[in-house]
């Protein structure tokens, strides 16, 4: 039977970095995907944006891992070669009812020591985007968007340059503990074409949407540990001729989400999304990524509000996202949740919970926490 120091499960972009990480550290590592290429689900429906770190609760692990890794993944991109556009992000209050709610995004972005970010007055944004109508606007310099699929693919060529070895089409099965929990190691069944069976010290789950089900093929593991998964799906509608930003533009925040905003992609194409749908389903498997083009009625309301000169019939349903939540509707947004040795007693295993926004910009930093955990436990 094959040995080997660690196994990641999920190539989606956190996977991506987490076993990158993982090689780089000298680990005998195999990446194991279920779908017959890296990042088709999450890491492929998105915005693409690079965020700043502005809005999470000071300490969370959201906030301290977004800003670390909003200036890793600008370093990482600009020494690979990867292509990212800073473009910045205006955060507008629409009118003098949200100046308070602005004032107090701007407290947490300093508590979070954000760099690059102020309050400016609605003359001033008008200044910078004629077509915007706002009282006030903060103003994100390191908010930015990244091509996601190219930096994805430069860390698959890390990872396999470092010695890993990924695997797709290779559900796991099943997992199992060998010998006492305390020592550590697992022995995997893995499903596809030419089942087999392993053996790893290290088993971390970055399941990303699938995780909490994934955790539930692990033996040994306590269902209090497993968190119930809830899914938020988002919706895009693009724009079309050009963008009249260039910037990107977002309202007041939302429960469950950052407001209709308008997001540009690599090549300037404006889209305005997500927007939240919790939707009522247990599993993945349920997910129906279809857009509803009745939901742009709600769009252009919301969008009007700080672009009163969008026309009638400009969007178009375009794509969807689905979060992966580990909370459900009407509660406070969940944190980047690390379930390790400490929390469930089998050494050697890591599950990766609720890694939504701002994973994509949190990765390589999420990477380096994970390996700090993994060297603390041992």
């Amino acid at each position: 039977m094959e040995q080997v120091d660690c196994v990641v499960i999920g190539a989606g972009v956190v996977g991506l970095a987490v076993a990158r990480e993982m090689a780089l550290q000298g680990r005998e590592t195999i990446l194991l995907e279920r779908e017959d290429s890296f990042g088709t689900i999450s890491s492929a429906r998105n915005s693409e944006v690079i965020h700043a770190g502005i809005y999470y609760p000071k300490d969370s692990l959201k906030a301290k891992l977004c800003v670390a890794g909003n200036r890793l993944l600008y370093e990482y991109c600009r020494s690979h070669q990867v292509n990212t556009k800073a473009y910045g992000k205006l955060i507008v209050a629409a009118d003098a009812s949200q100046l308070d709610d602005l004032q107090a995004i701007l407290y947490k972005a300093q508590n979070n020591q954000v760099p690059d970010i102020k309050m400016i007055s609605g003359i001033e944004a008008k200044t910078l985007e004629p077509q915007l109508q706002c009282e006030a606007a903060l103003l994100s310099g390191s908010t930015g968007v990244v091509d996601s699929h190219g930096f994805m693919l430069s860390l698959l060529g890390g990872f396999e340059d470092a010695g890993g070895m990924v695997a797709y089409q290779s559900p796991l099965v099943s997992a199992k503990p060998i010998g006492n929990h305390a020592e550590g190691g697992f022995e995997l069944t893995i499903g596809g074409a030419d089942g087999v069976t392993i053996q790893t010290k290290l088993l971390i789950n970055c399941a990303g949407l699938s995780a909490p089900a994934l955790a539930q093929k692990i033996e040994g593991l306590s269902k209090e540990q497993i968190p119930k998964a809830y899914f938020a799906k988002g919706n895009y509608f693009s724009l079309s001729g050009k963008s009249p930003f260039t910037h990107l533009i977002y309202p007041i925040p939302e429960p469950g989400g950052l407001g209709v905003h308008l997001t540009l992609d690599m090549g300037g194409q404006a889209k305005f999304g997500p927007d939240v749908e919790w939707l009522a389903i247990e599993e993945e498997g349920q997910i129906s990524y279809t857009v509803d083009p009745k939901r742009g009625d709600d769009f252009y309301a919301a969008v009007r509000q700080y672009w009163p000169g969008l026309k009638d019939g400009a969007l178009q349903a375009d794509y969807s996202g689905v979060r992966a939540k580990i909370v459900p509707q009407n509660t406070p947004a969940g944190d980047f949740y690390f379930n390790g040795p400490e929390q469930h007693q089998l050494q050697g295993l890591f599950n990766l919970y609720g890694f939504e926004s701002p994973g994509l910009t949190s990765s390589l930093a999420i990477a380096q926490y994970l390996e700090a955990q993994i060297k603390s436990s041992l």
